[in-house]
């Protein structure tokens, strides 16, 4: 079997390995491996080894730090019920610290206020302030 493709066999495991980890370095491996399998057409094994080595080195020193920069971004949007935390509700039922209804967004539900001293009656406004499990804690609007 050809050298070339022997490199290029490398290069497809790692890729594939990278594609199911996710790691950011074995992709790199195996863009190293890639490169080395076109000089391997034309090089012999000490040199393609000295390839793979300058490529790998050079993509783990400079592309990974960036690619793992990328990956590991703060979410810019709140999805689900974190969404929900700081929006406007309507009381439907009166809300205790123990049990009430609330709409949210068009939705109803289950509520209990924040302050547990407090009562908060029916039609009034209110802050959803964590939810808890598929309960919102509630505070009043000033």
């Amino acid at each position: 079997m050809d050298e070339w493709v022997i490199w290029l066999i490398i290069a497809v495991v790692l890729g594939v390995v990278e594609i199911l980890t996710l790691t950011a370095a074995l992709g790199i491996l195996g863009a190293a491996a890639l490169i080395t399998a076109v000089f391997a057409a034309i090089v012999p094994l000490p040199f393609q080894l000295l390839v793979f080595t300058a490529a790998a080195t050079t993509g783990v020193l400079l592309i990974r730090p960036i690619a793992l920069r990328h990956m590991h971004q703060p979410q810019l949007e709140r999805f689900g019920v974190d969404a929900l935390i700081g929006e406007r509700a309507y009381v439907i039922d009166e809300v205790t610290g123990l049990s009430g209804r609330v709409r949210i967004g068009g939705e109803e539900w289950t509520a209990r206020a924040y302050d547990e001293t407090l009562v908060i009656p029916a039609g009034a406004t209110v802050d959803v302030m964590q939810i808890s499990g598929s309960t919102a804690l509630v505070y009043p609007r000033e």
